[in-house]
């Protein structure tokens, strides 16, 4: 839509100039000779701008400013002033006007001067109504699942949404730690502040003090400008330390110092600069295990661990399957444009039963994958990826399952049998990446080799383990 203008003038002469002028630019024009027939305007039509003569009979620029701004709040308001009268000009920015322009006028000067106020404008109602989508998407309510393990973390975000204290949320890959993260900070008085998140496994580590606390120009090769770090950006609002476990013990010191005493200082810089951050750690690795082992510091593991929040893995939750299905099923229809009805009770009943090594990602990703391709009415079982309906993607049997009869059993047969199966799992819940899947499985790039080659996996995944060193 064309941004609305009102000018109010009560030369004829100026009001024609500004009207040419702005309808040459794009802008949809009213005018008015004085501030009563502004105000009657305003009261029929709405707008974006009003520019308003400062001198004018019955009412001034500065009365009609006072009006607007007490009736009309979002309504942009300028000011024109004649040449030597700029101090009542600056008395209106005071009262709300957003800038003024001077007789006799610069095109040029007037063109910007308003392309910025509507720009600043339209940026202004932007960030309010980004502010509300993300207060809706990352409130609580928004966390899917019915199940008891999902109200204990509803009622934790409850809680510790209303407190400044860091947070520790642990769990397995796919649980949702982010949006569990975001709904604390959302829902909270932080939830105008800024949310921002530092991916700890994602940056270098030759990186990650400059991206943490910033850098000073010249500071290091490459550093061609000041730059400030994710610490200042996210002053008054809310740091999100993601993959927390990852970061080497050098950075660790750092971090702690940042938390203990509420100052960084910039690479390369001399000066300490104060921060007020609330931190939000995750990770899906054990940190009281890396502490023993030495591989990550324990005061600072005291720090972060103030509130410890675990998501469940999506096994502990089996009857949330269906709840999150259908709502995965809904948010890709909207998203591809898709009207598929539902997922039969066949196709249901092999979400149920799969073993989601990847957890709550897995099954979006499989539900978003179905949708995409699907042509049908509904998600039929054919319809869903192989792996989800073959023996090693279904839920694995507990040992006690396992029967030991008279005949005997063939261990080494069906220890294998489930070390295929994990193995597949892992590569399924790494999309494929065996790499990653070998990561996931906590062994070595060798090992997980050998055992593709050992039992004929190669077809599953990507090729990404052929060139690696041992």
């Amino acid at each position: 839509m064309k941004s609305r203008v009102l000018v109010v003038d009560d030369e004829e002469s100026i009001r024609e100039f500004l009207e040419i002028m702005l309808r040459k630019e794009g802008f949809e024009v009213t005018c008015a000779e004085d501030g009563q027939k502004a105000l009657e305007t305003i009261k029929k039509k709405s707008f974006d701008l009003v520019i308003s003569d400062l001198q004018m009979p019955n009412m001034t620029g500065i009365e009609l400013l006072r009006h607007v701004k007490d009736q009309y709040p979002d309504i942009l308001f300028m000011m024109i002033t004649a040449f030597g009268t700029t101090e009542t000009a600056v008395e209106a920015m005071k009262l709300g006007a957003y800038d003024y322009i001077t007789k006799p006028f610069k095109i040029d000067e007037v063109r910007i001067n308003i392309n910025n106020a509507l720009r600043s404008k339209n940026l202004e109602v932007e960030n309010r109504t980004l502010k509300k989508e993300l207060t809706k998407e990352y409130s609580f309510q928004n966390l899917v699942g019915n199940s008891e393990n999902m109200h204990r973390i509803y009622e934790m975000i409850r809680r510790v949404s209303q407190t400044p204290t860091n947070v520790l949320i642990t769990g397995e890959s796919g649980t949702g730690k982010e949006m569990v993260a975001k709904a604390i900070h959302f829902n909270g008085p932080l939830k105008d502040k800024p949310f921002v998140t530092i991916n700890c496994g994602a940056i270098p580590e030759s990186l990650m003090e400059s991206e943490m606390f910033g850098h000073k120009k010249g500071s290091f090769t490459g550093a061609v400008a000041d730059k400030a770090g994710l610490f200042e950006v996210a002053d008054g609002g809310t740091l999100f330390l993601d993959e927390v476990g990852e970061l080497p013990l050098t950075i660790q010191v750092k971090l702690l110092r940042a938390i203990q005493e509420r100052v960084i200082r910039r690479v390369g810089g001399t000066e300490d600069m104060k921060v007020d951050v609330r931190i939000i750690a995750a990770t899906n690795r054990d940190l009281e295990d890396m502490v023993k082992k030495g591989g990550f510091r324990q005061d600072l593991f005291y720090r972060l661990n103030v509130i410890n929040i675990r998501t469940p893995g999506l096994r502990e939750r089996p009857e949330d399957i269906a709840l999150l299905a259908n709502h995965f099923l809904k948010k890709y229809n909207d998203r591809l444009s898709k009207s598929i009805g539902g997922i039969s009770a066949e196709a249901m009943d092999m979400l149920k039963k799969y073993d989601y090594p990847g957890n709550v990602r897995e099954l979006e990703n499989i539900i978003e994958r179905t949708v995409a391709l699907e042509g049908g009415a509904t998600i039929l079982p054919e319809s869903l990826p192989p792996f989800v309906n073959t023996p090693s993607g279904r839920k694995m049997a507990s040992t006690h399952e396992i029967q030991v009869t008279e005949e005997g059993l063939d261990l080494d047969k069906v220890m294998g049998q489930i070390e295929k199966e994990l193995l597949i799992k892992a590569i399924h819940a790494a999309g494929g990446v065996k790499k990653k899947a070998a990561k996931l499985l906590s062994i070595t790039f060798r090992s997980m080799r050998y055992r593709v080659e050992k039992y004929s996996l190669g077809s599953l995944g990507d090729d990404d383990l052929e060139d690696e060193s041992a």
